[in-house]
């Protein structure tokens, strides 16, 4: 039977909201590490989720602007989440998969306020030091990473609705998962590494380098300069098991998302070593999160695809005509 059109064209529409949804969101993620790098976290007080003990501060300053502007925004995200449960809830029938991508992008975006409101409330801002703040910066970004493949993969559902199995996916899924995994882990040492830059700022490579080798510095210094090894690890990875992944499940998708891996993680890559270069500049610490993002949608989304691209080698069985 086939699909009514004004079904298809809900779906297109609601394709189109959900990566604006995701585009919004990414915004927000990236205005909150220029809270972080700004050391603007504590611009409105321990108050949330009102700001100065105000729903509209009256007082001025640049970090409470930054800090305000990061909450509005981030509510904005919020209310936009929503509406993306509620329409899907209209367009899709019961157990599609854009419906179910839909209730995670709300829980994790609950998640997220409620982690933010963490981070103000015990004051795990500004230049603070402490190993609860280490802790939390990780698991922040973990979530944001969930929050945004959440999205993603309802934008993506939304107009591909075949169920992805990981059953006898073999090597494929293997290399799916290894990747998963490791862009985790960059996202983790990244997110220790960028605090640490924030906290104890240095002036060239040279110079964090012989400070993580000094005995005595605190454990953010010592940290950070593992993450550049762990990066180009990964990315040398994940641009070899795409082009291995695309072999095997040679779809269109999977081939146009193969390449777009391999040009989305040579770039973030060399945005990095611009960024250790320069020793951190805030242009270039913003360019290399919003990549660090598009880098993750894009594995996600590769993995979406494959796992339900068909096998190399295996061919439809042919229809057999009525006698």
């Amino acid at each position: 039977m086939n699909t009514p059109r004004s079904s298809v064209s809900a779906a297109h529409a609601f394709a189109r909201f959900a990566w604006v949804v995701l585009a919004v969101t990414l915004a927000v993620i990236v205005w909150g590490d220029v809270v972080q790098a700004t050391g603007s976290g504590d611009g409105c007080g321990a108050h949330w989720p009102t700001c100065q003990g105000a729903l509209i501060p009256k007082g001025s300053g640049l970090a409470q602007f930054i800090e305000f502007f990061h909450r509005v925004t981030s509510g904005v995200s919020l209310l936009l989440v929503l509406g993306l449960l509620l329409w899907s809830r209209r367009v899709f029938p019961k157990g599609h998969l854009a419906r179910l991508g839909a209730v995670l992008a709300v829980i994790f975006i609950f998640t997220e306020s409620l982690l933010g409101a963490g981070l103000v409330l015990f004051r795990l801002v500004a230049q603070d030091t402490s190993v609860a703040r280490a802790v939390m910066a990780p698991l922040h970004f973990v979530n944001t990473l969930l929050l945004v493949a959440s999205v993603a993969l309802t934008a993506w559902w939304s107009v591909r609705p075949q169920k992805p199995s990981l059953q006898g996916q073999g090597a494929v899924g293997w290399a799916l998962g290894v990747g998963v995994a490791g862009i985790v882990a960059v996202c983790i040492s990244g997110a220790i590494t960028s605090l640490g830059d924030t906290l104890f700022p240095v002036h060239n490579t040279t110079e964090a380098v012989a400070r993580a080798l000094t005995p005595g510095e605190h454990f953010l210094v010592r940290l950070r300069i593992y993450h550049p090894f762990i990066a180009s690890a990964v990315s040398l990875y994940t641009v070899l098991a795409a082009g291995f992944i695309a072999a095997q499940r040679p779809s269109p998708d999977t081939r146009r998302l193969a390449r777009l891996v391999g040009v989305v993680f040579v770039v973030q890559l060399l945005i990095g070593m611009i960024n250790i270069r320069l020793a951190v500049p805030l242009w270039t610490q913003l360019t290399h999160l919003l990549f660090s993002d598009l880098a993750w949608i894009t594995w996600l989304l590769l993995g979406a695809s494959a796992l339900v691209a068909p096998r190399l080698g295996l061919r439809a069985a042919p229809a057999h005509k009525a006698g």
